[in-house]
């Protein structure tokens, strides 16, 4: 493997995110290749050989052959779902499916030599919601009192124990503004997720790549959850609070990851909560210069960190 070998960005075609990226790796001349598994087996081809000197072979889509044991870093972001080849029964085109997730994804899982960003199986290991919360207080974050249950009296309970209102009325245990008189049997179902709202006055949008964190402060959400209201919003690029950088690098490291996108709310007294952790947010979507800050730091992991794996 060379300076020259190629990186490769795992992802379907609509990804801003994935493009932006993408973007500036050509205007550094660093060679990029994009594949989807998603496109596999129609449009993705792979020949993969193992034995005592490891993995080696290529991927051949309708435009680029990709020697897979030629990629300096893979920057795994939202690619599609594996799919089975039109016109098979359920049965066959489900068999066909865990076939490729098994077979192509764990060659991608294996490339020799390349880093990634982040490691497929460390993002799947880290979009567990109760694992991040866990792992959050272990690291030092302040949590909101969560509750995840399939029992109806317990979130009535829950509710009741983090009621806001003098009327004992909770206003509200998860995303939206919830009726108490919707806590039905149908929490029975499945398993759900509660939390009791924290009063902020701001939220923080921190994305760490690698060693940089960057801290964004969002103000102006006419609503609960700010991810509706982007147009309504300031943001604001703040320096980090050490003990939160701290606490950051500690979860990163929990969970082996490069890249992670965390959401907190403020409250009055400027405590900072955490609501999660996205271990492959998006970020295409910050005002300039924020996202240009973002972009250059994980083209630089990508490069530079991929370079240095290379040698």
């Amino acid at each position: 493997m060379t300076p020259a070998a190629p990186i490769l960005v795992v992802s379907q075609a609509d990804d801003a995110t994935a493009d932006s990226v993408i973007e500036e790796l050509n205007r550094r001349r660093v060679p990029v290749v994009r594949l989807d598994p998603g496109d596999f087996p129609t449009d993705l081809c792979v020949a993969a050989r193992l034995d005592s000197d490891g993995l080696r072979g290529n991927a051949r889509t309708r435009t680029r052959v990709t020697d897979l044991g030629g990629v300096r870093s893979v920057y795994w972001r939202r690619p599609r779902p594996y799919a089975g080849p039109p016109g098979l029964g359920d049965q066959d085109a489900r068999w066909c499916r865990e076939e490729a997730r098994y077979g192509l994804g764990g060659i991608l899982a294996s490339l020799p030599g390349a880093y990634y960003v982040n490691h497929p199986w460390r993002n799947r290991d880290a979009e567990h919601k109760p694992a991040q919360l866990a792992t959050a207080a272990r690291c030092g974050f302040d949590i909101p009192p969560t509750l995840l249950t399939n029992l109806e009296t317990a979130v009535r309970e829950f509710a009741r124990d983090h009621s806001q209102d003098a009327d004992g009325r909770a206003l509200t245990v998860w995303v939206e503004e919830v009726d108490p008189a919707d806590r039905n049997a149908g929490v029975s179902q499945t398993m759900h997720l509660f939390q009791k709202r924290v009063q902020s006055v701001a939220d923080l949008r921190v994305t760490a790549v690698g060693e940089k964190v960057f801290t964004v402060r969002i103000e102006g959400s006419p609503g609960l959850d700010w991810r509706r209201h982007y147009d309504a919003l300031s943001y604001s690029l703040i320096d980090t609070p050490p003990e939160l950088a701290k606490s950051v690098r500690h979860y990163l490291d929990a969970f082996g990851l490069v890249f992670g996108a965390f959401d907190f709310g403020v409250d009055r007294d400027g405590r900072t909560w955490l609501y999660e952790c996205n271990p492959n947010g998006q970020y295409a979507w910050f005002p300039e210069p924020i996202t240009g800050k973002i972009i250059t730091a994980v083209a630089d992991q990508l490069q530079y960190a991929g370079e240095h794996r290379a040698r």
